[in-house]
C-alpha cells in the first residue's frame, strides 16, 4: 500500500504487530484487517515507523538513508538501544572538546566537511522540520574574505561606540546595547582589528582553513534551537574525526546586524544565521580534562 503522505507499507510483509501504530506521533498509521495502514492526514516524517518495524515492511519516500552514509567512516545500521552506549566515553568526548584557536596550515577535505553536516543533521529538530541550512567555506581565501567583511562591520560599530552621543542615545532608548558593547568589547575588538590590519593576524577565525555557517530556512518551528543542536553535534563529530573547532559569535552578530554580509556567503536574506564554526586540523594538544563551574540546579516543590 502506498501512503499518500510519503509512507509505504508492504502489507505482504506486515505482521500486524502494531509497533508502528504505538510510536507514530501523528497517529497516521492504524491497523486495518490486522495489518498496518496509512489512515491519517499528517506525517512529520520522523521515521519512527520505519525504525521500529521488525519485518521491514515500512518505507518512507521522504527520508534519505544517504544521510547516514559517510565518506570517512561507516555506521552500522543497527539501533543502539537505551543504556547500551558507554556514558563514561560519551562524557569524555564532550569534556575533551575544547575551543581551538590554533590551526595547522592544512586544508580540510570536502568529504570531511560533508560528513560533519550529516553528523549535524542527526540532531533533533522542532516538529521534525529539519529546516537547518549549512553554508561551507572550504578554502582559506573564502574565510579571509568573510573575515574582512566582518571586520569592516566592527570598524563601523566601533566608530559609533566611541561617540558619547550615540552611547547616550542608546541608553535613553532603554536598550543600552551600544553602551554595553563599548564597556565590554570595544577595547578588545579595536586591538583585534588593528592586529589584523597591521600584522595580518586573524583573531576572528584564528587562521582556520574552513568555516561552516549554520542557519535555518523560513518555516522552521524552532530554527534557532535546531541550528544550535546541529552545531553541538558538529563540534563533537569534528573532535572525533580529528578536527578542532571554535564557535565564532562575533561573526553571527555581524551577519545579524549587516545583512549585506549574507551576499558574500550566497545566503538568502530571509534565511536566519545562528552559528558560525571555524574548523581545521588543530595545532594544540592537551593532557587532561578540566571541569566547569558548578551548575545552577533547582528542584521546585509541587505547587510552588
Amino acid at each position: 500500500m502506498v501512503g499518500e503522505i510519503g509512507i509505504d507499507i508492504d502489507r505482504q510483509k506486515c505482521t500486524g504487530c502494531g509497533l508502528c501504530v504505538e510510536v507514530c506521533p501523528d497517529r497516521t498509521i492504524s491497523l486495518e484487517d490486522g495489518r498496518a495502514a496509512v489512515t491519517g492526514e499528517r506525517c512529520m516524517e520522523c521515521g519512527h515507523c520505519l525504525a521500529v518495524c521488525p519485518a521491514e515492511a515500512v518505507a518512507a519516500r521522504t527520508i534519505a538513508l544517504e544521510s547516514l552514509r559517510f565518506n570517512s567512516f561507516e555506521v552500522e545500521n543497527r539501533w543502539l538501544k537505551w543504556g547500551d552506549a558507554d556514558p563514561a566515553e560519551l562524557v569524555r568526548l564532550m569534556a575533551s572538546r575544547r575551543s581551538c584557536r590554533n590551526y595547522l596550515d592544512r586544508p580540510v577535505s570536502r568529504d570531511l566537511l560533508e560528513d560533519l553536516v550529516r553528523i549535524g543533521t542527526t540532531a533533533p529538530s522542532g516538529t521534525n522540520s529539519q529546516k537547518w541550512t549549512f553554508t561551507i567555506l572550504e578554502r582559506r581565501n573564502q574565510v579571509e574574505k568573510f573575515g574582512d567583511r566582518v571586520g569592516l562591520f566592527f570598524r563601523k560599530l566601533n566608530k559609533m561606540a566611541a561617540n558619547p552621543l550615540y552611547r547616550l542615545l542608546s541608553r535613553l532608548t532603554g536598550k543600552g546595547e551600544l553602551d554595553n558593547y563599548y564597556r565590554r568589547y570595544y577595547d578588545s575588538v579595536s586591538k583585534a582589528l588593528d592586529l589584523r590590519e597591521k600584522e595580518g593576524r586573524d583573531l576572528l577565525f584564528h587562521g582556520a582553513p574552513a568555516v561552516i555557517v549554520i542557519g535555518s530556512a523560513e518555516g522552521a518551528s524552532c530554527g534557532v534551537e535546531d541550528a544550535l543542536l546541529a552545531s553541538q553535534n558538529i563540534l563533537l563529530g569534528a573532535h572525533a574525526i580529528g578536527l578542532g573547532t571554535c564557535l565564532i559569535g562575533f561573526a553571527v552578530s555581524a551577519i545579524k546586524h549587516d545583512p549585506a554580509i549574507k551576499e558574500i556567503l550566497a545566503i538568502p536574506r530571509r534565511e536566519g544565521v545562528h552559528a558560525v564554526i571555524a574548523l581545521g586540523y588543530p595545532a594544540e594538544h592537551y593532557q587532561r580534562l578540566t571541569g566547569r563551574r558548578p551548575p545552577r540546579i533547582r528542584f521546585p516543590e509541587p505547587g510552588e
